[in-house]
């Protein structure tokens, strides 16, 4: 059997990768392609080099709006499911 051999890229194209993904009009899979990249790991790369930047302060109200959001959807989701049982038992009177 043969071995496959993991491709190893430099940071710099790394970087030109991400930079023409983003910056081009063109899909990512396309860019990824061109390139000769597998389409996940040119996904991968964006997610890790393609951050806007933050300050700390923005970072922390961000996952304190996210701990907020879903405690509001785990919220909502007992209220449907209570909303649903009560529907049906209104519907077999």
């Amino acid at each position: 059997m043969s071995e496959k051999k993991t491709k190893t890229y430099t940071a710099e194209f790394k970087e030109s990768a991400v930079k023409l993904a983003v910056e081009s009009d063109q899909p990512v899979t396309i860019t990824a392609r061109e390139l000769g990249v597998n389409v996940n790991t040119l996904h991968t790369w964006i997610s890790k080099l393609h951050r806007p930047k933050e300050s700390g302060k923005a970072s922390k109200k961000q996952e304190h709006n996210d701990e907020h959001v879903y405690d509001e959807l785990k919220r909502l989701r007992k209220e449907n499911a209570k909303l649903k049982e009560e529907r049906a038992i209104l519907k077999n009177v």
